[in-house]
């Protein structure tokens, strides 16, 4: 089979590049050549997504089975649209990575496949949906951003030949974000960790080799369709994460529950400070029963903890990316608010 991969070089993109080629398939990456190293093996062309003349370069390359696009998430629909409709004539299907933070009620309430999408027209630029000053309400930018790209691949290449994949998190060695390796690191230094909320509460990432590989699989299947790609709600809890986490590092730190209310309380910036935690219901709540039945298969999570560990020890070094300055709390910070629980459970105690 021979695929196009847009991106190809850095975590899910090389993920499914490095799987396609395990395959045995054909595999053309197409990206700027800036952000990480192409994988040994595939045929990598080098151009800017955004220049028409590129694109119509890059389809001179075909023709292809599918494109797999893992390299959108910070482009416009209409740039998507544009890219659509410049491969249109040369792939059978398109692959396309999206996100549930499409999706209008994510992270308030449970999902499924049938729940609605943010607006956002396949035509939309880089403005659409920004927020105004002021505005208090929930920031649906990123979302309505992705939803329009997905309306974008559906304009040009039709349900059929669509794949729409809904990921929430994604984890694994070559992790960008910094979510998984923050938490390694924290528990490599040992000590009192503060671990938050309840540690039998459900999450659900997902590892990032399961979704290139069931990116692949609907690469090749028949049918198009859109699919929550995240692991099995009630499988994997908070608690199982961290102590795994601990497990690696040698099991030098000990774990403090704090509760989500004083969290709150404190201020506590959620999915950002201590990484993965959330409180919105909706949040761990997505059912991805049709993926399963398409072929998903989620390895353990403490196996995704494992081998980002090992790629940490080896020296591994994520792409450079913005948004992993976001993550983790503040050493200082953690001992103030292990402090200050202390001090409430021993002022708790003492009135007994």
């Amino acid at each position: 089979m021979r695929i196009l991969i847009m991106g190809g070089t850095w975590f899910l993109g090389r993920a499914v590049a490095e799987e396609a080629l395990r395959r045995g398939w054909e595999v053309c990456t197409f990206n700027r050549g800036r952000s990480g190293l192409d994988v040994p093996g595939v045929r990598a062309l080098h151009g800017d997504r955004t220049d028409p003349q590129d694109l119509a370069a890059l389809a001179s390359y075909g023709p292809w089975e599918a494109v797999v696009d893992t390299s959108s998430s910070e482009l416009p629909p209409r740039d998507v649209l544009a890219g659509a409709r410049a491969l249109q004539a040369v792939t059978g299907r398109y692959v396309y990575v999206s996100t549930v933070n499409a999706y209008r009620d994510w992270p308030e309430a449970p999902l499924t496949e049938t729940s609605e999408l943010l607006d956002g027209p396949p035509e939309a630029d880089a403005e659409y949906g920004r927020l105004p000053d002021g505005w208090e309400g929930p920031d649906w930018y990123y979302g309505r951003q992705k939803a329009g790209a997905e309306r974008a691949v559906l304009e040009v290449f039709g349900e059929r030949r669509s794949v729409l994949l809904r990921p929430g998190v994604i984890l694994g060695p070559g992790e960008y974000v910094g979510r998984l390796p923050w938490w390694l690191r924290r528990a490599e230094r040992g000590g009192r960790i503060l671990a938050p909320g309840d540690p039998a509460k459900s999450i659900q990432p997902v590892d990032v080799r399961d979704v290139a590989a069931f990116a692949l699989d609907q690469a090749a299947a028949s049918a198009g369709g859109a699919y929550n790609v995240v692991a099995p709600v009630g499988r994997e809890t908070m608690g199982g994460l961290l102590e795994a986490c601990l497990e690696v590092t040698g099991r030098r730190g000990k774990l403090c529950w704090v509760p989500d209310a004083f969290l709150l309380e404190q201020a506590v910036e959620q999915w950002t400070e201590l990484p993965l935690w959330r409180t919105h219901a909706g949040v761990w709540n997505v059912a991805s029963q049709r993926a399963q039945a398409a072929g998903l298969v989620c390895r353990p999570l403490a196996q995704t903890v494992d081998a980002t560990w090992q790629w940490l020890r080896a020296g591994g070094v994520p792409v450079a990316h913005p948004r992993a300055a976001e993550h983790g709390l503040d050493p200082c910070e953690e001992q103030r608010l292990l402090q200050m629980v202390d001090a409430r459970v021993s002022h708790f105690e003492g009135e007994m």
